[in-house]
């Protein structure tokens, strides 16, 4: 077995520990990274964020041409399954791919193909796919092996009807009739893709409400639109047991109904992947979940060894994972740039699409905060009339007495890019974080960026 040094080892190669490398890299730092799967990228790039949000934009473009009268002039509405919209995906995927294995190369930073596990603190033994068993030691280790789709041992996951967030990617085939069960951020994502390509969808929500970390307008906002575009939304449902035969799977719930369709997707959690890391030997401990306890500064129990992204919890998306990578380098080598990650927006791929940053107005009542509300909707304005994309809104929530900037709440078309501009502007200092900033500059007509002059003349109206 041969042994190599190195200043920092990185588990993973999704957006944590490619952060996390590439700012060690910079350092002038030897480092190594290992990935589990043939090609760099992670969850993140082959079963995540990446197919996810491709095929939510190839779906989006069907409705479009389905439902805009203008494209009737050139032929009737088309139906797309579901493998051959996952093909247009596929090559964003590889784009990735490439891109990121550039990275690497440019950065000169080993990759290990294969699967790590400590021995001990600062030794991992790789058994690389391609030359056998390494040994890599190195000062620092960083763990940023991401996480997969929590699969109850009840459920028979091995079933071809019945799959999972990563395994639905496999699908063959496009189903009539599909039920997905959780409906969090992925669960809610997936009901508008599989609804959009025209299948009957049943979601299944085991809480009272969709996404309750979002301002309430919003999620109300939300439910209908996934209602009215046919998606039978169950809320309070749990599932007692579930059978598939060669036809169908039927779901038998806790309350007595029996659901039947034609596939299930079942998305109701996610655990980290840290089952194979050796944990045991360093005297790492995880949680329920598999999930790693870290400090502020993203150190686990163990003073080498630090951890970020999905196998940390909290909140699991890729924006953050990668800036969480990057803090854990800067913090392991004294670099400047360490710092926990609290204040993340929110990027939610449904059709209309969601983002929101700050306070939420049922934050804001249980705190007592003086706040007033400013909403610009996109149906009036000229650049979503233009588009005809005029479901959806923007919502600013500021202090009735000092106008500062304490939310932005986006429901609707490019909602995850227009909500930038009102972070840019909640990170100012003092008087340049208000409202003023919205009714005192001039922006381009038509745009959506307008939306934040309309929402704040509304707001100011409704102060003075």
């Amino acid at each position: 077995m041969t042994t190599r040094h190195y200043d920092v080892v990185v588990l993973g190669t999704g957006p944590a520990g490619e952060g996390a490398a590439m700012n060690a890299a910079k350092a002038g730092k030897r480092v190594a990274v290992i990935e589990a799967s043939p090609r760099v990228g992670g969850s993140c790039t082959h079963l995540g964020t990446i197919p996810s949000k491709a095929l939510r934009h190839a779906v989006k473009e069907i409705i479009a041409f389905n439902t805009n009268p203008m494209f009737r002039d050139i032929g009737e509405p088309r139906w797309f399954s579901f493998p051959k919209v996952l093909d247009r995906a596929n090559r964003v995927i590889d784009k990735q791919v490439l891109g990121r294995t550039e990275y690497y190369a440019r950065n000169r930073i080993d990759v290990y193909f294969g699967r790590g596990r400590f021995k001990d603190a600062n030794t991992i033994e790789v058994n690389t796919y391609e030359k056998g068993p390494e040994e890599l030691v190195a000062e620092k280790v960083v763990i940023a092996t991401g996480s997969r789709p929590y699969r109850p041992a009840n459920i028979d996951f091995t079933n071809p009807r019945i799959y999972c967030s990563d395994s639905i990617l496999t699908l063959s085939h496009t189903p009539r009739s599909l039920i997905i069960y959780g409906a969090g951020v992925i669960g809610c994502e997936y009901a508008s893709i599989f609804c959009g390509l025209g299948v009957r969808v049943e979601l299944i929500n085991p809480g009272k409400k969709l996404l309750s970390f979002l301002d309430d307008e919003i999620t109300d906002a939300l439910s209908y639109h996934l209602r009215d575009g046919g998606i039978l939304i169950r809320h309070n449902e749990t599932y007692e047991s579930i059978d598939a035969s060669e036809r169908e799977v039927v779901v038998n719930m806790a309350s007595g109904k029996k659901l039947r369709a034609d596939a299930l997707l079942f998305c109701n959690g996610r655990s980290g992947n840290t089952e194979s890391l050796g944990l045991e030997n360093v005297g790492i401990e995880t949680n329920s979940r598999g999930q790693l306890a870290v400090s502020d500064t993203y150190q686990t129990t163990v003073e080498n060894v630090y951890a970020a992204g999905d196998v940390i919890g909290w909140p699991s998306l890729a924006s953050a994972a990668y800036d969480q990578g990057r803090s854990v380098a800067a913090n392991m080598l004294g670099l400047e740039g360490g710092h926990y990650i609290s204040e993340v927006p929110t990027g939610i791929y449904t059709i209309p699409e969601i983002s929101s940053v700050g306070k939420t107005e049922a934050e804001l009542t249980a705190e007592k905060v003086p706040y007033e509300v400013g909403r610009a909707f996109f149906k009036n304005t000229a650049r979503a009339q233009i588009t005809g994309e005029a479901v959806g809104m923007l919502k600013i929530l500021f202090h009735r007495e000092t106008l500062e900037i304490l939310g932005i709440h986006c429901f609707g078309d490019q909602a995850s890019e227009i909500v930038h501009i009102g972070q840019a502007i909640m990170k100012q200092p003092g008087e340049l974080n208000t409202l003023k900033y919205f009714l005192n500059t001039t922006f381009n007509y038509p745009t959506m960026a307008e939306a934040y002059r309309v929402a704040a003349l509304n707001g100011i109206n409704r102060v003075f």
